[in-house]
């Protein structure tokens, strides 16, 4: 990356820091030493190889570390085809896919129940839900893009992902112009056989327009 970042000639410079593997080996359980953050923070594009966490009890991990401590909640990832130019499958690909970082599975709760049984916490808050929707759907608006999905299972996860799917109707009620998304769409089918405004069935689909 920043090899070809020199080659564009973009005038970057850069402030490397040491994370990771190294430091956790060095009996830093965090990962990362305590200068690097004034360097992150002041810096507002963080460039990040891969990152190693040791196995074993003891090493927190250092990506959900730095996403909590500087409220790197979203994790916007873009998914598009540069056909013809690269062989592909998927040649009208164009997605953005956005994903909650803090909250979920990621809050790291675990407990062994018995001999035999281990749990996982999966947490999930208002604010939290609301926060990650509101950007999905801001970020949707900003970059013209018509259609926002939302992917729950709140068929068999009725309190979270189902407070996920009422947050997501709750607040697409301030872009008007899509379907309510309600019980009444559960049987309604789109092009293709798939669910159009079914959360039921994992996937919301609706147009976008801002109400001002």
């Amino acid at each position: 990356m920043l090899r070809i970042l020199d080659a564009a000639q973009c005038g970057v410079t850069y402030e490397h820091i040491e994370v990771g593997e190294k430091v956790y080996l060095h009996g830093n359980s965090s990962g990362i030493p305590a200068e690097a953050w004034d360097i992150l923070r002041k810096n507002p594009v963080f460039l990040k190889g891969p990152i190693t966490t040791p196995q074993g009890s003891g090493y927190k991990s250092l990506n959900v570390t730095i996403r909590k401590t500087l409220g790197l909640f979203a994790n916007v990832r873009p998914c598009r085809s540069y056909h013809p130019f690269v062989k592909t499958m998927h040649p009208e690909m164009d997605v953005v896919v956005v994903r909650e970082n803090e909250e979920d599975l990621y809050a790291g709760i675990e407990h062994r129940q018995t001999t035999d049984v281990f749990q996982c916490l999966k947490v999930l808050s208002l604010p939290g839900t609301e926060k990650i929707i509101r950007y999905a759907f801001e970020y949707a608006h900003i970059n013209g893009r018509k259609k926002l999905t939302c992917l729950v299972k709140d068929n068999i996860m009725k309190v979270t992902d189902g407070m996920f799917a009422d947050m997501f109707r709750r607040v697409g009620k301030e872009y008007p112009g899509h379907p309510a998304g309600g019980p009444d769409h559960r049987h309604r089918y789109g092009a293709g056989g798939h669910p159009a405004g079914s959360l039921r069935c994992d996937r919301h689909a609706q147009p976008l327009r801002r109400h001002h």
